[in-house]
């Protein structure tokens, strides 16, 4: 094995984008933690729905790993008519 490679975060190939994005949550029921901002979000999302509008702005700050962009995904997930 290549040592480089380990200390380099950056994906490499195809696969191994694949792999990683079939690792995370899709949707929200998938997302664990943070049950507070869950059900925020779900209320957002059903209402934007319902509305059938866009969802509004959204902010996620805070260091890495905390899920921001994952929850980003859902979002993008959830709001799919």
């Amino acid at each position: 094995m290549d040592n480089d490679r380990i200390l380099d975060p950056e994906i490499e190939d195809i696969i191994e984008q694949n792999m990683e994005k079939s690792l995370r949550p899709q949707n929200l029921d998938e997302y664990i933690g943070q049950n507070k901002v869950k059900e925020n979000m779900k209320i957002y999302i059903e209402s934007a729905k319902k509305r059938g509008e866009p969802l509004d702005h959204c902010l996620f700050y805070g260091p890495p790993g905390l899920g921001k962009t994952t929850l980003s995904n859902i979002i993008a997930n959830e709001m799919r008519f």
